[in-house]
């Protein structure tokens, strides 16, 4: 019965949440030392994705909002892990599609965001703006083609590297390299790189910690972001990828149905967080969800 009830009348709700833990401790311990604290609920379904950043002495979290009625995710931010400080961020395009995991890094005293736009059929560079950190420049194309997804880029050894999937492509990773931002990205010799699919698809920041190279993916094996897995790159370069799951992080209460993105400050680990909740009038927003969806295709 349970389940029958959570099938019609169940929906999603992702929240972000934080630990103040580095990212160094992280690695040594395996797990978050201390509970994760969740913030105050947005009213949007899904506030998720989160990418925290320093700005001026100011912490920021860039994310995905998107809201049930809506067929579209958006790029938001918050301020200091306050929903009512939420401001949208512009500038992307086309304007019409899905946007989601805003990948954000820091090259040279700026600020660049790579989101996800696989409706668009590209990978696309952007820049903040240096005096309003809301709005974006377009720079370039990196990719294009296929539907890629949860794109996520690291300056590591003198080289940029890029890892993707294509939507749909569980078990396969894609990786690209170049020697600048500006450069061309060449595909890696190993493409596509077969994997598991809990080790497959992007969940956040790459990162390093004592010269190595980790890459958090999400666990698909149960669900759709069931956990983030932390995997060790133990080999790279333009030949050879070797690379092994170092340790799981779990959800946490109340959100125990899914952790799918982590995100890293100063001393901050930054995370969301998925539950269930249910209402009587879901199946109508389903059925008027799939009405809108059709008219926007037709």
């Amino acid at each position: 019965m349970n389940k029958v009830i959570d099938r019609y009348f169940g929906a999603d709700k992702w929240n972000i949440g934080f630990v103040k833990q580095s990212v160094e401790d992280l690695i040594v311990r395996k797990k978050f030392s201390k509970k994760v604290v969740w913030l105050e609920e947005d009213k949007a379904d899904y506030s998720a994705d989160p990418f925290v950043v320093n700005i001026d002495s100011n912490l920021f979290i860039y994310y995905e909002e998107l809201d049930f009625w809506k067929i579209k995710g958006k790029i938001s931010r918050i301020k200091n892990f306050n929903f009512d400080t939420k401001q949208r961020v512009t500038g992307f395009s086309p304007k019409e599609i899905h946007f989601s995991y805003p990948y954000i890094f820091e090259e040279k005293s700026n600020f660049y965001c790579i989101p996800e736009t696989a409706d668009a059929g590209e990978v696309s560079l952007y820049q903040f703006n240096h005096e309003n950190y809301t709005e974006l420049n377009k720079k370039r194309i990196l990719l294009e083609g296929p539907r890629y997804v949860d794109t996520s880029i690291i300056n590591y050894n003198g080289k940029y590297w890029l890892f993707t999937n294509i939507d749909g492509k569980l078990n396969d990773i894609y990786i690209y390299h170049s020697d600048s931002l500006e450069g061309e990205f060449k595909p890696h010799k190993l493409n596509p790189i077969h994997v598991d699919s809990k080790n497959c698809r992007g969940a956040g920041n790459l990162f390093t910690v004592g010269g190595e190279l980790y890459r958090p993916t999400q666990n698909l094996e149960v669900r759709y972001g069931g956990s983030i897995m932390i995997n060790k790159i133990s080999e790279l370069s333009e030949q050879s990828f070797k690379s092994e799951v170092d340790f799981e992080l779990l959800p946490e209460a109340p959100y125990l149905e899914g952790m799918h993105n982590i995100s890293f400050g100063r001393d901050l680990i930054v995370v969301d967080g998925k539950r269930r909740r249910h209402s009587v009038i879901t199946p109508l927003h389903r059925l008027l969800k799939k009405v809108l969806y059709r008219k926007k295709c037709s």
